[in-house]
């Protein structure tokens, strides 16, 4: 079992170190050709003079061959050295850092808004009666289609011009004041992913209602109540958490339309300046930590659920 058990973490770090190796240089290519010109952007202005160009080709290394340039970023990566914004001429790191805990609070509330409504949703929508399963399946087959800025539109015109039950702008201070600032931004998040747990939910719980233990458990006389919970959910248990996780682990794609929408200063909406800005050291950075959260993830919930049924875990060390 120990064996199984290295074996098995052996493997996802190793598939985590890989893809963020990938990761990384597929990020660093794009930026590299991307049309445009970083020593312009740095000189700040469109026709500079061409030998403060050359200088600023030669400090930042910019006239390197591209795998050279590419050695030097990871190795500062690996070694905590993120570099200088062009645009912000501060360090990486520091941007990060002012930004980082906005986006992982909103990251945390839209979370736990897909896992607590969209599995609460799915559940119902699977034991209730057709009405209820009815309204439901119409409430995320909408919510699945809607993009995030137009719900964001919707949410503010609603709950903040109409009501002023929340702000409109910001991030807001203090824990109180950010989840406050935070919690039309998260439903505007979380949202379609909400409907896509909600979905596969009720298809999981649907699926086990139907399978032969639990007809075995009812003509044993169970309560219906104890089958549900110690049959039907307990063994729906492993893809709702795996859907969930996905869900999760893609909201950090989606920050940036929420939070350019809300106005709330976190890493998604830095990624979005500084893309506009031609920023390579921030952008490369942001979006090599989506890639590492959203893998993270996904290893998580891929030990989570062996914890929960071990035989994963031998399979695969069969495998």
């Amino acid at each position: 079992m120990t064996l199984a058990w290295a074996g098995f973490l052996g493997r996802k770090v190793g598939v985590l170190v890989v893809t963020l190796l990938i990761a990384s240089l597929a990020i660093f290519l794009c930026l590299y050709l991307a049309p445009g010109d970083p020593a312009t952007v740095i000189a700040g202005g469109t026709k500079p003079n061409p030998a403060v160009l050359a200088h600023i080709r030669l400090e930042y290394h910019l006239d390197d061959p591209w795998w050279q340039q590419y050695l030097r970023w990871l190795k500062g990566v690996v070694t905590g050295d993120m570099g200088t914004s062009f645009v912000y001429h501060t360090s990486v790191a520091s941007l990060l850092r002012a930004r980082a805990f906005s986006t992982a609070l909103l990251v945390m509330y839209a979370g736990a808004i897909i896992v607590g409504v969209g599995v609460a949703a799915g559940v119902m929508s699977s034991l209730r009666g057709r009405f209820a399963r009815t309204i439901i399946n119409v409430a995320t087959t909408i919510a699945m289609g809607a993009p995030t800025f137009v719900v964001a539109v919707v949410l503010i015109t609603i709950f903040s011009t109409g009501l002023s039950w929340f702000p409109i702008y910001g991030s807001g201070s203090g824990l109180l004041g950010r989840l406050d600032h935070l919690t039309l931004p998260a439903i505007a998040l979380s949202l379609s992913f909400l409907a896509y747990v909600a979905s596969i939910t009720r298809a999981a719980v649907d699926e086990e209602k139907s399978a032969e233990h639990v007809d075995t458990a009812r003509s044993r006389g169970l309560r219906e109540r104890l089958i549900t919970r110690r049959h039907v959910l307990r063994n729906a248990a492993a893809p709702i958490l795996t859907v969930s996780g996905i869900s999760v682990a893609g909201l950090f794609s989606g920050t940036a339309v929420a939070e350019q929408a809300f106005g709330v200063q976190g890493l998604g909406s830095l990624l979005v300046d500084a893309a506009a800005k031609k920023d390579l050291a921030v952008v490369q950075m942001i979006s090599l930590l989506m890639v590492a959260a959203f893998v993270i993830v996904n290893v998580l919930v891929d030990t989570i659920n062996a914890v929960l049924d071990p035989r994963l875990t031998m399979e695969r060390g069969r495998a």
